[in-house]
């Protein structure tokens, strides 16, 4: 074998393992060299990859956009929830999903204080006690108003008790709904940071392994700012402008 053959042999092994071709010297015109394998998720947008987290900003101030104009158009009470989930939606299924894919052994609080544990512990026990009283409140208050209204009927006082109940019921689901937002923003932040695109992350290595362009959009979509303005941001924004007025118009 002469050393120009052994050359250019290694040229052509050095193209396989790059995706490259052969150079074309006529030398090697009956060999064949496989194509490089497409990217599975090369589908995906360029500018998405680029900037997902400004995408995201885009489709929620969109969607709110949407719950306002449903307040003036007036439609049915009901669409304020299907818009807010929408609204939530790119993030909150990127945020899902990384929170799957990373064990709780990855946000071990190391670094953490002992005073930062405890005080985290001490606003938790304020925040349960406040809701505890707020209840408290508001049931001797309905109470004593169906009393007031009603009289003394047991069954009529009891209809309406059980109507006053489903009544809240989509109240109390959107504040456990607001609940869940910021506890999945809270681990996002020390999961993944404030970054569009981190730097480093405690998401796992094997997480999207070989699709590099979805993890960058997945991670980016899981931003707790994002998710914060997303999901509780839309959700207050529609309690605001209808909820409240749709709580009202059952009491009256």
């Amino acid at each position: 074998m002469t050393e120009g053959g052994g050359n250019r042999q290694a040229q052509v092994a050095a193209g396989e393992s790059v995706g490259e071709p052969p150079p074309n010297d006529g030398s090697g015109a009956g060999e064949t060299v496989p194509k490089a394998k497409p990217e599975r998720d090369a589908w995906l947008p360029g500018w998405l990859v680029a900037h997902p987290l400004y995408a995201g900003w885009a489709w929620t101030v969109v969607w709110a956009g949407l719950i306002v104009l449903d307040e003036v158009v007036d439609l049915a009470g009901w669409t304020w929830y299907l818009l807010v989930l929408v609204a939530a939606l790119p993030t909150l299924i990127s945020t899902l999903v990384v929170l799957h894919a990373t064990p709780r052994s990855h946000l071990r609080a190391v670094d953490a204080t002992v005073l930062g544990h405890f005080f985290v512990r001490f606003l938790a026990l304020v925040a349960a006690f406040m809701v505890w009283a707020a209840s408290v409140v508001m049931s001797a208050s309905i109470s004593t108003t169906i009393q007031s209204v009603i009289g003394d009927s047991e069954k009529e006082v009891t209809a309406l008790g059980f109507n006053l109940m489903l009544a809240a019921v989509p109240l109390v689901l959107s504040i456990l709904w607001m609940a869940f937002i910021v506890r999945c923003a809270w681990f996002l932040r020390r999961l993944r940071g404030w970054r569009q695109i981190p730097l480093k992350t405690r998401v796992p290595k094997k997480f999207l392994r070989g699709r590099p362009r979805l993890k960058r959009v997945v991670v980016g979509m899981a931003h707790p700012g994002l998710l914060l303005v997303a999901g509780l941001g839309t959700s207050l924004l529609a309690l605001f402008v209808d909820a409240v007025e749709l709580t009202l118009n059952v009491l009256e």
